[in-house]
């Protein structure tokens, strides 16, 4: 009875617990985190509808055959088979796998897409690159960079560009869809469009190091206007930021909201395009390039460290 009590107690602590939590995941902010929110929702009611299933059945199970005041030497008659409940059985965890598999793919290739209605819209492009332990955010249409927050405008698309100065990290902004990895030696991309003006929260969602709790940032969405305004007040007021402050705040472990009116894009570019897979093994016949390339490697090397 204890031990009923006990697992009674535990199942609606957990209850109690769930209902305080905070589900920033369908607080969603844009088609790309609605489309996610649906698909979490429907396989949520798909798996629920199984359990109820299942349960009903071991209840009925549980009272049909259970033990009787029959004589100990009573043997109960032999039943054969039924195909087609073997059927029935076989064929229903084939039909409810296959609609999570179809609802799945068709919600992730449409989140991997430019969001419907947007398909004519220039996107604004942000570099998202991390490093121990903090976000930067370029905007080269804009020319300024930010430390550690994002200001993005509503009903435009926005194309972050992941990668990383350091240790894999993963990229998530709940309200606005699912998390990408960035990684140092290629660049993946994220299209989000915000409907609402609101604060979100930003955050590394894949453990990386000691410093991965503080690898959180603001990401908030504002009007067009608004938008255009806060990006000449940076031009106007914020210092440029040169290659030594650069590496300054790479080598910082841990920085506060900061903002430049230039980007790091020009001296530290990303990988991708013609700047991706740049470094080439040295020549022997060439010891100016071998020392080149040893020097950049170095500096490659020192960059991930920190």
């Amino acid at each position: 009875m204890k031990k009923k009590l006990g697992l009674l107690g535990s199942m609606l602590a957990s209850i109690l617990l769930l209902a305080g939590c905070d589900w920033v995941v369908f607080d969603t902010n844009g088609p790309v985190a609605k489309t996610q929110s649906d698909t979490i929702i429907f396989s949520i009611l798909m798996l629920a509808g199984v359990m109820i299933v299942v349960y009903v059945l071991y209840i009925f199970m549980l009272v049909k055959y259970r033990a009787s005041k029959a004589p100990k030497d009573y043997v109960p008659p032999h039943m054969e088979g039924s195909k087609t409940l073997e059927i029935i059985w076989t064929a229903i965890p084939i039909i409810i796998v296959s609609i999570l598999g179809y609802v799945t793919v068709v919600s992730t290739f449409e989140v991997e897409s430019t969001p419907k209605g947007y398909e004519d819209q220039e996107p604004l492009v942000i570099y998202a690159s991390s490093s121990n332990w903090k976000w930067h955010f370029s905007y080269p249409e804009q020319d300024i960079e930010t430390v550690n927050y994002v200001n993005i405008p509503t009903d435009r698309v926005v194309e972050f560009r992941l990668y990383s100065y350091g240790p894999i990290t993963s990229f998530w902004i709940p309200q606005l869809g699912g998390q990408k990895y960035a990684m140092s030696d290629m660049v993946t991309k994220l299209n989000f469009v915000a409907d609402n003006e609101m604060s979100m929260m930003g955050r590394n969602a894949n453990f990386s190091g000691q410093g991965t709790a503080h690898m959180e940032f603001e990401a908030l969405s504002m009007s067009n206007e608004e938008f255009e305004e806060w990006v000449e007040q940076v031009q106007a007021n914020e210092p440029e930021l040169t290659e030594e402050k650069f590496d300054e705040l790479l080598d910082t472990a841990y920085v506060g909201r900061q903002s430049y009116s230039s980007t790091h894009l020009e001296f530290s570019p990303p990988p991708e395009g013609h700047n991706h897979g740049a470094e080439k093994a040295p020549s022997n016949e060439d010891p100016d390039q071998e020392n080149q390339f040893d020097k950049d490697s170095e500096q490659s090397e020192h960059h991930e460290n920190h």
